[in-house]
């Protein structure tokens, strides 16, 4: 129980790669809030896994949004100590066909996203004096390009200059 008495906060957690970070945060004793934009989703797995999980209405598009899932972490919890900016999209296009919406949809939430919200966990953080743990998610797609997914890699190369 690694993580007794600590909270956190994980972006994109109703599944995939999110999920499994809140399975295994949970297990090591952390009270984990499932931040998501599709709040059943968020709740079916906070009741899923037990414990100490929780879900939390999350999109990280919306500063208001990133503000609120920030203030209900430190409400329920007392406080945040670790953020994963997990949330992420990507789409299979190739380089020509890549329309400015699917552009704009990749880096609003692949890199806006994730730096809006290391900046509301940091100031929370900062604010409660007692440190804390910020983890940006990005990929081996960030250092390389690929084919279908350059909007991906370029996101993701951001991601890896934030943190």
């Amino acid at each position: 129980m690694r993580l007794n008495g600590k909270s956190a906060l994980i972006t994109g957690s109703a599944r995939g790669i999110g999920r499994a970070f809140a399975e295994a945060y949970v297990r090591e004793g952390a009270t984990v809030a499932i931040g998501d934009i599709n709040f059943e989703a968020a709740e079916k797995t906070a009741s899923e896994i037990g414990g100490n999980a929780y879900a939390v209405k999350l999109d990280v598009t919306d500063l208001a949004s990133i503000e609120a899932a920030v203030k209900a972490v430190e409400t329920r919890a007392g406080g945040l100590d670790i953020l994963i900016n997990n949330a992420a999209l990507f789409d299979l296009a190739p380089i020509v066909e890549i329309s400015k919406a699917s552009y704009d949809r990749l880096f609003s939430v692949n890199v806006a996203g994730t730096l809006f919200m290391l900046q509301a966990a940091a100031r929370s953080m900062i604010a409660a004096g007692r440190g804390g743990k910020i983890i940006n998610m990005a990929s081996q797609a960030g250092r390389r390009g690929e084919a279908l997914v350059a909007v991906y890699c370029a996101s993701k190369a951001a991601v890896i200059s934030l943190t």
